[in-house]
């Protein structure tokens, strides 16, 4: 009377568990939210992005304000009247203290008409503020891959242990039939003695399998920064999609071309170009429009009021050799940033091509794993019926059965593994995006 209805309470709870269950939508949503290393970039970007109007005030007037105001207190005595006594007092009787007061202020506007160097630095605040979006472009992609690969290490995890734990009370089963079956005198103790050392050689594998799960879930809790829930399993049966295009030499052009690596460095060798120009400029003369006006008040001559406009140039002309040192340093900083594009190009190149591999084997190894479950399955089956008849021993029963559970695990990473892949491939050609992960999202079963 009872069974049914624990049945049905049975089946409630694990539907509510599978509810409960988070995507990898929902995991990433709260990686943008929580990820310490994307809120890092997105405060570099931030400061970045301040470096065009500091630039721009380079080439913009200044205006300053100065003044002083003083109150003086004199002693004045007239020259030839009377002196000074024993104790230094004056003993004239014409000493006066005359107070006074003093006020200036100036008003100075300078405007640069001829810096080669400030408007080089304006250029080269425009290639920072680049280099800064590039970089957190970068950073994007790289909290889509990061949580992707934390995601699917955390089901890698899990698989292995449920693998784990099925051979265990499969091997535990496998002993049981032994030790009943040398009871009765049907086999020998060797049988015995192999089912136990299997079933305690999968016991040590299940505490390693907990031990990694542990692992794999605290690896993603640093990137959610939260305690992570139970994840959305891969469905049974997903086909996996080849990708498109189907040819590697596309993705490795786009690679070359639109990888964020690439388009750092190519701001990095540009903003080098532009350092040469600015510490040529320590030659350069220099030119600058200069307007004031002032006011000073004074009690002893009364009030001044002055204007002036006009232009103050300069011209360096030794310096004991600083800028010519200057100039050779960042030629050979624009060699250097010119070989760091040349290898981020082939970095981004060598991985556009790893990851098109590894998506195109793993298709084709998880196609070859498909059919090896399908074949470790009847093998296990022919191997357990062999088993009850009596044409096969106790052995042969455990290595097919490890056999069929590696095979799954296999299967299993595999999958991922190509999914994986796919994400990378689209990082290194520069093209991922967040709505990349709708269709691995739709491969799961949530």
């Amino acid at each position: 009377m009872h069974r049914p209805l624990i049945a049905v309470l049975m089946a409630s709870a694990l539907l509510s568990l599978n509810a409960r269950a988070a995507d990898l939508i929902q995991l990433y949503q709260q990686a943008l939210s929580n990820d310490a290393q994307y809120a890092s970039a997105r405060a570099s970007l931030a400061a970045g992005q301040e470096r065009v109007p500091q630039g721009r005030a380079l080439l913009m007037p200044t205006i300053g304000l100065s003044g002083s105001n003083l109150r003086n207190h004199e002693d004045f005595v007239p020259s030839g009247d009377g002196g000074t006594g024993s104790d230094g007092t004056l003993t004239s009787s014409v000493a006066a203290k005359i107070p006074s007061h003093t006020n200036t202020y100036t008003l100075t506007l300078t405007q640069p008409l001829f810096r080669w160097a400030n408007w080089q630095q304006y250029e080269q605040s425009k290639l920072a503020q680049a280099t800064a979006e590039a970089q957190f472009a970068q950073a994007q992609q790289d909290l889509i891959t990061r949580v992707a690969q934390a995601y699917f290490n955390v089901l890698t995890a899990e698989d292995d242990l449920a693998s784990t734990r099925a051979q265990k009370v499969a091997t535990t089963e496998q002993l049981a039939s032994a030790k009943r079956n040398f009871e009765v005198g049907t086999q020998t103790i060797t049988d015995t003695h192999e089912a136990q050392a299997a079933y305690d050689l999968v016991v040590a594998q299940e505490f390693a399998a907990v031990n990694d799960l542990d692992n794999k879930r605290a690896a993603l809790q640093t990137i959610i920064g939260a305690v992570p829930p139970a994840l959305a399993p891969i469905r049974a049966g997903v086909i996996l999609t080849a990708p498109a295009p189907t040819a590697v030499e596309p993705w490795v052009a786009s690679a070359e071309q639109q990888n964020y690596s690439v388009t750092a460095a190519q701001l990095a060798l540009e903003s080098a170009r532009r350092d040469i120009q600015i510490n040529r400029a320590g030659h350069y003369p220099t030119v600058d429009l200069i307007a004031n006006a002032g006011h000073t008040y004074d009690t002893s001559s009364g009030r001044i009021n002055s204007n002036a406009i006009g232009v103050q140039w300069n011209i360096p002309l030794f310096s004991g050799f600083a800028v010519t040192s200057k100039v050779r340093e960042s030629i050979a900083l624009e060699d250097k940033a010119r070989n760091d594009l040349e290898s981020a190009r082939r970095t981004a190149s060598q991985n556009a091509r790893q990851a098109y591999l590894g998506v195109t084997s793993g298709l084709a190894q998880v196609k070859a794993l498909e059919a090896a479950e399908i074949s470790s399955k009847s093998a296990l089956e022919s191997n357990q019926l062999g088993y009850q008849v009596g044409v096969r021993i106790n052995i042969d029963v455990l290595n097919a059965q490890k056999q069929l559970y590696a095979t799954q695990k296999d299967l299993s990473k595999a999958r991922y593994d190509t999914i994986m892949n796919g994400l990378l491939l689209k990082s290194a050609a520069g093209t991922l995006k967040e709505t990349d992960l709708d269709p691995v999202n739709a491969l799961l079963n949530r």
